[in-house]
């Protein structure tokens, strides 16, 4: 069920919150077991020939921490990443590998039609973070229940934030509706729930509708005029970033209601002056992942600038190809590696770039660079550049307003987090939030619900 539907919002979830709280009020040593079945039952509900998939690799991976805290044999751990890897390769790119082995070799490869398990990449990567930094020595033990919920959290399964063990286990222990702010952090995450719930409702499937057919009719192979392209560009550059920081919202402001923090997962992005600043902004807790499970293992800045450069290259290169399993996707990561490099360079030399200059040059990188991701095929992609550089006709019209209103928000608001923050407790408030969730159900009911970008990954 998409959290932006009344299955979820009228039924799961508050059904869920009253549960919990009896629970957590009449028998707290329930509290984990509890989440981790609705967390189970959230999960099948999407497709429940996948709920066996996830609970197979929960039992596995904690099996074989078990085994390895008793043996201490580093190869078990190896095996399990190799396995878990594999899984993914599996489900996610066999077809795109079979393909491309056709395409390039002229072998003829079998293909599988088999349906891509909701969150998979998120949930191998929480498997990951948690196996290496237990051959690392870094992580303790943990009871299957808890391992197990640190996995499926309902409200982050689906599409992260990724969460490091050593951020959330420790907040299992908690009575969190025993704490002296437990009731404004209540309502602190329903605040959060309502903006992300804006954010998806109101602004980013309203730009779906300025973005998806102008890529059809490119797919379709039809030039594309230079408003549209523009109209396409700026719109999905706005669509997603709404998209997935309003799922992000909706997440955090959902485990906060559950008694739980899970970490913020953007600041900003396009308010970056560099590169750099940007994937430091958005997707942080993909991007530290890339960074510290990928990039330095590689060698990252300590071996020179010739390794520095490779795992750069590489890290950008596979988080391309992690967000989906098309050649498109590995040129998007591409063009964010050689952007990076180029960054490095740049630094190493020792030149400045005045923020301004800088804030222009790195928007257009990334509006252009989302071309790639969007687009369905190369030659899509191509009719959309084509537009976007004039070389077809003008087109006439050009829907800007709600553009400008996300551009608006996005550059130029906070957060979502830093508002909640500020709100103050008061009763006028409370009575327009209650509006505002009020028209969001409305528009729910009379409108397509878009799911969001991110579950395809």
């Amino acid at each position: 069920m998409l959290f932006n539907s009344f299955a979820f919002l009228l039924v799961f979830f508050p059904a869920s919150l009253t549960l919990h709280w009896l629970v957590e009020r009449f028998q707290p040593q329930w509290r984990l077991p509890l989440l981790l079945i609705l967390s189970l039952l959230f999960y099948g509900y999407w497709d429940w020939r996948f709920a066996p998939v996830l609970a197979a690799s929960i039992l596995v991976n904690w099996l074989v921490a078990q085994t390895f805290l008793h043996t201490r044999q580093g190869v078990l751990i190896t095996l399990a990443l190799i396995a878990n890897l594999t899984v993914l390769g599996i489900f996610k790119y066999f077809n795109f590998f079979a393909g491309f082995a056709e395409a390039i070799l002229g072998v003829t490869a079998p293909k599988w039609d088999i349906g891509l398990p909701l969150g998979i990449s998120f949930f191998t990567f929480h498997h990951v973070m948690y196996l290496i930094d237990l051959k690392a020595g870094r992580a303790p033990r943990f009871s299957l229940v808890r391992y197990a919920l640190y996995i499926a959290f309902f409200p982050q399964v689906l599409a992260g934030p990724l969460v490091r063990w050593s951020e959330i286990m420790h907040q299992f222990d908690e009575r969190p509706y025993q704490r002296p702010d437990a009731a404004e952090r209540f309502g602190r995450g329903l605040i959060l729930l309502t903006f992300g719930l804006v954010k998806k409702v109101f602004v980013s499937d309203p730009l779906a509708e300025y973005v998806n057919p102008i890529f059809a009719q490119a797919g379709a192979g039809a030039a594309i005029p230079t408003l549209d392209a523009w109209q396409a560009t700026l719109g999905f550059t706005f669509q997603i970033y709404f998209d997935f920081s309003g799922y992000t919202d909706m997440a955090l402001g959902m485990a906060l209601m559950l008694g739980i923090v899970l970490p913020q997962n953007f600041n900003k992005p396009y308010s970056a002056t560099s590169l750099q600043d940007f994937w430091r902004r958005w997707h942080m807790t993909l991007s530290r992942f890339l960074r510290d499970y990928l990039y330095i293992p590689l060698g990252g800045s300590r071996k020179g600038l010739g390794v520095q450069i490779g795992a750069l290259f590489a890290t950008m290169t596979l988080g391309g190809l992690w967000h989906g399993a098309g050649i498109t996707f590995i040129a998007w990561g591409v063009a964010h590696g050689l952007g990076l490099t180029a960054g490095v360079l740049w630094r190493r030399a020792g030149l400045r770039m005045p923020a301004a200059a800088g804030w222009v040059l790195t928007i257009l990188f990334v509006m252009f660079s989302w071309v790639l991701f969007r687009a369905p095929s190369f030659d899509a992609a191509l009719r959309i550049y084509e537009g976007l550089i004039g070389l077809t006709s003008i087109g006439e019209t050009f829907k800007w307003r709600a553009i400008a209103l996300a551009a608006a928000i996005a550059c130029l608001g906070p957060t979502a987090w830093t508002a909640m923050q500020f709100v103050p407790p008061r009763r006028w408030i409370a009575v327009g939030l209650a509006v505002v969730l009020m028209a969001v159900l409305l528009q729910i009911g009379d409108a397509a619900n878009y799911e969001f970008i991110y579950f395809q990954f």
